[in-house]
């Protein structure tokens, strides 16, 4: 337990400010530690960053006691994690047209027909538009397909962590309906008999839905499918299990281990959609779902080595999943080729009235070669301290035949949205810190959710308010930036592209780029060694696009994936 000076620090120290002071009234009246004051307004002032006189000191006192008294009433009340915010947030601009909804078409480029393997290794690795012509074909069963993904995932997953809950008997009942179906005539498209892993936020009938957490690792078995699993069983996918996650959406580390980096396991997958895209890059699945909040899909698929896209928010359902931050949490699909993506992102677009931010509008795809007509934005400075990798695919990715076009990251300040998400999270998992079973949470660093969560408590409202102001400037700045640009390409994380696109909501592609020699890289719990030999470990790069543009991120994305030659190459676990 953290001592009682720690506590009352913590829930008295912003007292007066905003309804966030209740803290201190509830501390008090444990405690007795008398009244509100002037004295400890002032104490409050020093980190709010306000100074107050005493004559308003003084004033407010009552202002101060009601808005006590309104919070310890929210906080008496019940606020399950699946209850949203009234306000709700939409990426769309006053004034602007977009994409509306209706049944989109979705082609793939075809794939030569090769008999099916003997080694099962090359089946387990092959793209999902593979699996699904021989499925089709009557080469592959689904069932045996499940049954080779079910032993990989034995054999494998004690190195790689990569798995909370495996259902073999949910996947093998599945499967065999799918190869029933197929005897029958009964086709429901490119993802029939496909198995794949759901990241552990999301229910699905039959298994718990821990979080990657210890808090929740008890919970019981879940009676109905969130609404993304409804839509990939209705599209013929076989679910194998659960995949882990970083606790509460954040890294890869789970109550249970640090999952790992099929290409080096001496290291973290990173995360939050760690499991996923672990056991996409090492062939335990032949796709998995993923969600981001900031960096979840695409910071494990840049250590991984896969594919991942995270779409326009508001694309894909959350319902039945849990909610980090209400105005960020995406659904995107994980896999290892970028074609496999759009496969997936059909099956689960599409709205969904139990998810308030939910915004209809249709999904289409076709394989584009001719991409003469296309701009591609670009910075130069991008290339400053770029891995040899990167500077290949950006190479590449310019000379694909589109016009090239200066981009610019509209200079506004991106580290104040950051205490958004915190503030929202922290709200969203209150209960943890109030009853001190963070303190049950393994990962404990500065860097964690709870310590993250007790910070959180000395946001003010007027500061939260101004933020979410500085976001609408970065969603109309991000508007101008992308007009007359079709695409961008640049790097993941030194671009400057990573927070502020998560928060305007724009669609990114994340994909590999080739390789780099790396030591290990220390994860939770672990010395480092720095005698420890390299390995050779994937680089990606991103693509982003305008809002709801996700067809050309993918079309583009495949293209350069095939001029690169590099997603094929497998791990050696």
């Amino acid at each position: 337990m953290k001592s009682s000076t720690r506590r009352d620090l913590l829930k008295v120290g912003a007292a007066g400010l905003t309804g966030l002071a209740a803290a201190s009234r509830a501390t008090a009246q444990e405690n007795g530690a008398g009244p509100v004051t002037p004295s400890r307004i002032a104490e409050a002032e020093t980190l709010a960053g306000v100074n107050y006189t005493d004559a308003e000191r003084e004033q407010m006192i009552p202002t101060i006691e009601e808005q006590l008294s309104a919070i310890q009433q929210l906080r008496a009340l019940e606020k399950p994690n699946g209850l949203a915010p009234a306000q709700t947030f939409d990426p769309r601009l006053p004034g602007k047209t977009y994409p509306t909804g209706g049944e989109g078409v979705v082609e793939t480029s075809p794939v030569a027909e090769r008999p099916l393997p003997m080694d099962e290794d090359d089946v387990a690795f092959a793209s999902v538009r593979q699996l699904s012509a021989w499925i089709r074909g009557g080469l592959l069963t689904s069932r045996r397909l499940t049954d080779i993904y079910l032993d990989r995932i034995d054999r494998f997953d004690p190195t790689l962590h990569a798995w909370i809950t495996v259902m073999p008997e949910r996947a093998r009942a599945e499967a065999d309906e799918a190869d029933a179906e197929l005897e029958y005539g009964k086709y429901r498209g490119p993802l029939h008999g496909i198995p794949f892993g759901l990241k552990d936020l999301f229910d699905a009938k039959g298994a718990p839905t821990t979080w990657g957490a210890a808090p929740y690792k008890d919970t019981g078995l879940k009676t109905e499918d969130c609404t993304i699993m409804q839509r990939l069983r209705m599209a013929g996918a076989v679910l194998l299990g659960k995949t882990s996650c970083g606790a509460l959406a954040y890294g890869d580390i789970w109550y249970g281990e640090v999952t790992r980096n099929p290409f080096d396991p001496r290291e973290g997958s990173s995360g939050s959609s760690a499991g996923s895209a672990s056991s996409v890059a090492g062939g335990l699945c032949a796709f998995a779902i993923g969600t981001e909040t900031l960096g979840s899909l695409v910071s494990p698929s840049h250590r991984c080595g896969g594919s991942a896209l995270r779409p326009t928010f508001g694309r894909v359902s959350r319902a039945g999943g849990m909610a980090l931050c209400w105005s960020l949490d995406k659904v995107g699909p994980m896999a290892r080729s970028v074609e496999d993506l759009a496969l997936v992102m059909a099956a689960i677009n599409g709205p969904d009235p139990a998810d308030a931010s939910s915004i209809d509008t249709g999904f289409s795809y076709t394989p584009r070669q001719d991409f003469s007509g296309l701009k591609l934005g670009f910075n130069e400075a991008w290339r400053e301290g770029a891995t040899e990798a990167e500077l290949t695919a950006f190479d590449r990715a310019l000379a694909l035949g589109a016009q090239p076009v200066e981009f610019t990251v509209p200079d506004l300040p991106a580290a104040p949205l950051v205490q958004q998400l915190l503030a929202e999270a922290a709200a969203t998992f209150e209960e943890l810190t109030l009853s001190d079973q963070d303190d049950l949470m393994v990962w404990q660093e500065e860097a964690a959710w709870p310590n993250s969560f007790r910070a959180a408590r000395f946001l003010t409202g007027v500061d939260l308010i101004q933020i979410d102001r500085l976001r609408r400037r970065w969603m109309q700045e991000m508007e101008a930036a992308f007009d007359g640009v079709d695409l961008v390409v640049g790097p993941n994380f030194s671009s400057g592209m990573l927070t502020p696109t998560n928060f305007t909501g724009h669609p990114c592609l994340v994909m590999r780029a080739g390789f780099q020699e790396t030591k290990p890289r220390t994860i939770f719990g672990a010395e480092e060694d720095p005698d420890a030999p390299s390995a050779r470990t994937p680089v990606a790069i991103s693509l982003w696009a305008p809002l709801f543009r996700e067809a050309n991120l993918l079309a583009f994305g495949a293209a350069l994936e095939q001029e690169l030659r590099v997603a094929d190459e497998r791990p050696s676990l």
